[in-house]
């Protein structure tokens, strides 16, 4: 029998080196970039490696930070482009109508009469509001806004998200989009 481990969530990337003692520069992906280091250890895509960060400072819109057992540049740089990442559970609870985009990526996507649209690929913030990216079944992907009148549904307890596709696109048979 497997055993089921939790999921994790990507919290940033290490960008290279910073200096000649070891510490790395860091692109955080959380609210607060400084929360990254809140998390605990952090761990590389497979959980092979663990990470504790230390952080030291800020330049050019990275964090920079120490890592233990990390002491000279190469050492740093043989880091570059790791990414990291926290278990799901780690988070705090969300609010109700308040969602991680971790727990809606891979989603699948049904319109109101229960035919299968597609799954959820990504969300996406541009400034003017959040989108919802979807990979539809008959191939390719559509962006949508991520409203309540366009997502209707969202239930992560049973895996999928309702959508309605706003009129100025128009839902063909074989599930793609008229734009």
């Amino acid at each position: 029998m497997a055993i089921k481990t939790e999921p994790k969530v990507c919290v940033g990337v290490i960008t290279g080196a910073h200096g000649v003692r070891g510490q790395v520069r860091v692109k955080s992906f959380t609210t607060e970039p400084a929360d990254i280091a809140a998390y605990g250890p952090l761990s590389d895509a497979d959980g092979k490696q663990e990470f504790s960060l230390e952080l030291t400072g800020v330049a050019k819109g990275v964090l920079l930070a120490r890592i233990q057992g990390v002491s000279d540049r190469d050492a740093a740089e043989a880091l570059r482009g790791v990414e990291l990442f926290v278990e799901r559970n780690a988070f705090p609870e969300t609010d109700e109508e308040e969602f991680y985009h971790a727990d809606l990526v891979g989603l699948d996507a049904f319109l109101a009469d229960g035919s299968r649209y597609g799954a959820v690929r990504a969300l996406h913030d541009f400034g003017a509001g959040d989108v919802i990216e979807i990979t539809v079944v008959a191939g390719g992907t559509v962006v949508l806004p991520f409203t309540q009148a366009v997502v209707p549904e969202i239930d992560i307890e049973a895996g999928h998200i309702t959508i309605a596709p706003p009129t100025e696109i128009e839902v063909r048979d074989d599930g793609g989009t008229d734009e």
